[in-house]
Formats: structure tokens, C-alpha cells, sequence
């Protein structure tokens, strides 16, 4: 099998994932996901795509990362990964991801500064007099 590419994106995050057939080891911009991701949770968002489709030890990851912060990077290479996972194997991985929600891009993003006020929507204090 070749190598198998996809992208996520989250936020401003970006994660270009390639996906090959092996023993289940994730690197992430030359380093292991252990060392990038430091909390349990954020590599738990990462492995969710294996854990669903169970697929946990059978495919090797390489994912460049950029944008964003550790959450929202962590997320978007979950959307990559069951991306390349769907383009590996529609028929066995897509019904599984696709209803824990894992092929959706979140769409939310920071909404901008307006001028004239502190925030998006924050308003500065009010005074009478």
C-alpha cells in the first residue's frame, strides 16, 4: 500500500497527515507524540480515529503541524487522520467515524476585533456622566 495523505484543519491549525501501514507510531514535526503532546487528553483526541475503527497498532503516522494552539492542532490532526483512515478503506472505517464525528470539520472560528471596542463583542463601560 502507498503512503495515504489528508488534511485537518481546526481553528487556525493546519495538519498535513500521512498515514502507511505499520506498528502505530505517530511523529508529529519530527517528533514522537508523546514528547509533542504532553497531556493525556490531548493524545487521547489524537488516537480517538484507531480506538473507533479499531485500527489501534496497524497504521504509522507522520504529521506536519502548524497554527494554532496544542488543543486546536490536536483536533485537526484527528479530522487528518480519519481522513486518510476514509481514503484508506471507505467501506470498513467511514460509518464509524463518520457517527462519532470525527469527518466534520468544526467550523467555528474567532470571530475579530471591532473598533472602537476592546473585543469582538465586549463593549466598553458605559458612564452617565
Amino acid at each position: 500500500m502507498k503512503v495515504v495523505n489528508a488534511l485537518g484543519r481546526r481553528k487556525s491549525a493546519v495538519a498535513r497527515v500521512y498515514v502507511v501501514p505499520g506498528e502505530g507510531k505517530i511523529t508529529i514535526n519530527g517528533r514522537d507524540v508523546n514528547e509533542y503532546f504532553k497531556e493525556d487528553s490531548l493524545r487521547y483526541i489524537v488516537n480517538q480515529p484507531f480506538e473507533v475503527t479499531g485500527t489501534a497498532a496497524q497504521f504509522d503516522v507522520k504529521a506536519n503541524l502548524d497554527g494554532g494552539g496544542v488543543k486546536g492542532q490536536a483536533e485537526a490532526l484527528r479530522l487528518g487522520i480519519a481522513r486518510a483512515l476514509c481514503e484508506i478503506d471507505k467501506d470498513a472505517y467511514r460509518t464509524a467515524l463518520k457517527s462519532a464525528g470525527f469527518l466534520t470539520r468544526d467550523a467555528r472560528e474567532v470571530e475579530r476585533k471591532k473598533p472602537g471596542q476592546p473585543g469582538a463583542r465586549r463593549r466598553f463601560q458605559f458612564s452617565k456622566r
